[in-house]
């Protein structure tokens, strides 16, 4: 079993949740008393949240390139950003070290391709949503066609995200709300949706929805074990 690295905190509500996901495949796997080798480092996402609004990321990516080399020197042997809208700057991560970087659409991607879909669905935040990163990644090296909330919806997405998801709140009118879109996404097309900021699994699943949901969390953990285990 090789050693995963989490860059975390970005919310650490939702870091919990990957934790929980790399221990429970690897009991899964394993059984008995096995838990997931992991070395977690923990931003202060203050930080990082002020640099997004202030549209300062090279300089987000800067300080998540120098954790992911703490990482390394810690023993990671591979690389895990637990968050969607952070990988706007995973080629900084990337070039940072040697190790390997799991890239939190591949897993997804093949998720989706899995059950043979071709177009998708993408909640997330305001960057992630409007950004191409994701979306490029997605239509690029997956021929997925891409679609996203109307702007109004865009907003009061991300809103519930910063003000209620990454503060452990959840609320009942959210959930309402997201599945709202969900339905006029799947009107406009969409055959599954991407749940595409790690702390939206807190607040809808898939008993919510008749569509196939995507939940990067999960996907992201399970294939960070799956390359852990890997011979």
């Amino acid at each position: 079993m090789k050693t995963i690295g989490l860059i975390g905190g970005m919310s650490w509500e939702s870091s919990v949740s990957y934790y929980q996901v790399l221990n429970q495949a690897v009991k899964q796997r394993f059984g008995g008393l096995h838990s997931a080798k992991c070395v977690l480092y923990s931003v202060d996402f203050a930080e990082i949240a002020a640099l997004q609004k202030a549209d300062q990321w090279e300089t987000a990516g800067e300080i998540l390139a120098q954790t992911a080399r703490n990482l390394v020197a810690a023993g990671a042997e591979c690389i895990v950003l637990c968050t969607n809208t952070m990988h706007l700057v995973a080629t900084a991560i990337e070039q940072a070290v040697e190790v390997p970087f799991i890239h939190i659409v591949d897993p997804t991607a093949a998720a989706i391709q899995q059950q043979q879909l071709t177009t998708i669905g993408l909640l997330g935040t305001r960057f992630t949503m409007e950004h191409d990163f994701y979306a490029g990644r997605l239509r690029q090296r997956y021929g997925l066609a891409v679609v996203t909330p109307e702007p109004e919806q865009r907003d009061e997405i991300h809103r519930i995200i910063f003000d209620e998801l990454c503060l452990g709140k959840i609320e009942a009118s959210s959930k309402a709300y997201y599945l709202a879109v969900i339905n006029d996404l799947v009107a406009g097309g969409a055959q599954g949706i991407i749940l595409g900021c790690t702390e939206i699994g807190l607040l809808i699943n898939q008993a919510d929805c008749d569509v196939p949901l995507f939940d990067t969390t999960l996907l992201h953990g399970q294939a960070a074990v799956a390359w852990s285990l890997a011979k």
